[in-house]
């Protein structure tokens, strides 16, 4: 269970936390070099050019997601997403990119990331599951992205791919299942991901086969990069909180699927009034049904997944009794019924 905190104690989405001068940064220059005005680019976000140059400006998530807006609207570019993913990992964010460069082989370099992840990836949350077979990667949304998460996800999963083949020296058998429709520019997606792509999927996941996770890295330097690591968890509980409100709250729900959820009771482990935490999440364009049904959703599938449960048996684990009820609700939460997602999973 998520350990009671006080409410102030979460990343949220007007929390100062994020330095402009990493990967905010790397966005401007992408979008100088491509004649996007400065001006316009951090319109609405109250900073100047002059704010990141200084090196020392924090920003909120909801500011970055503006600037990432603002790009949209500026450059009508299909490839933007993907290039500024290869380039924000390992990325040059001090102590938490030298831990990724020196990580021993994939597993080292994802667990790293995952524990790292409000300084090196801090607009969604990245969970790692392993299973018999294969590792996957489970994005989700950390700040509110909303109109931007397609753009987040695309960027995540070119990052991710980038930085293994960076530092494995081979490209590697990534599947990626999407939960968009298939978009025009599927090009972009063939160059920079690869052709093994799923859209329309329940998830936004990645996809290995286990086999991939512990194969040396010739570049690694074990002891600098466990070292590296413990710095950039210093840096880490330096922040205001270590953890964003929506992935505390995932996490819990998660934790305790089998029990009954209702607002009143997550809002006091989490320290706050029903109503507090309502407003909360209305702050970040969300609401507690739809937390609860991502929640649900990341279980069923692990479940569907990982431990070849049936359809039956991912009701019971989730304690319905109501056969009905379960194929209605499985489709709020993943799209497809019972019997679609059975062909869904046939398939890959």
């Amino acid at each position: 269970m998520v350990r009671t905190e006080r409410s102030d104690r979460w990343l949220e989405c007007t929390t100062r936390f994020i330095p402009a001068h990493y990967q905010p940064a790397s966005l401007i220059d992408l979008a100088l070099g491509r004649g996007v005005n400065a001006h316009r680019l951090l319109q609405g976000t109250g900073l100047f050019h002059e704010d990141i140059l200084t090196g020392n400006r924090l920003i909120s998530p909801q500011q970055f997601l503006r600037m990432i807006e603002n790009l949209q609207q500026q450059l009508q570019a299909d490839d933007t997403s993907f290039l500024l993913g290869q380039q924000w990992l390992p990325g040059h964010y001090g102590a938490a990119s030298h831990a990724l460069s020196h990580a021993a082989d994939l597993q080292d370099a994802l667990e790293r990331l995952v524990r790292l992840q409000p300084l090196l990836w801090p607009l969604l949350r990245l969970r790692l599951r392993v299973d018999e077979r294969y590792i996957w990667l489970d994005w989700g949304d950390s700040f509110g992205a909303d109109d931007q998460s397609i753009f987040l996800v695309e960027a995540s999963m070119a990052a991710v791919t980038g930085m293994s083949q960076w530092l494995s020296g081979q490209r590697l058998p990534w599947t990626f299942h999407l939960a968009h429709a298939q978009p025009r520019h599927i090009e972009q997606y063939w160059v920079h991901l690869g052709e093994e792509l799923r859209f329309a999927s329940p998830l936004n996941q990645m996809c290995l086969p286990r086999s991939c996770l512990h194969h040396p890295w010739a570049s690694a330097s074990v002891t600098a990069g466990q070292v590296a690591e413990q710095e950039g968890l210093k840096m880490l509980m330096a922040l205001p909180a270590t953890c964003s409100l929506l992935d505390g709250l995932h996490d819990h729900l998660v934790a305790q699927v089998r029990q009954p959820l209702r607002l009143e009771g997550v809002a006091e482990t989490f320290g706050m009034s029903p109503a507090t935490l309502k407003r909360k999440l209305q702050k970040h364009g969300t609401g507690f049904q739809q937390q609860l049904d991502h929640a649900r959703a990341r279980v069923a599938m692990e479940l569907y997944q990982s431990r070849g449960y049936s359809s039956d048996e991912v009701a019971d684990y989730l304690n319905f009794n109501d056969r009905a009820n379960f194929r209605r609700s499985l489709r709020r939460w993943t799209g497809l019924l019972p019997s679609e997602l059975g062909n869904w999973l046939a398939r890959y």
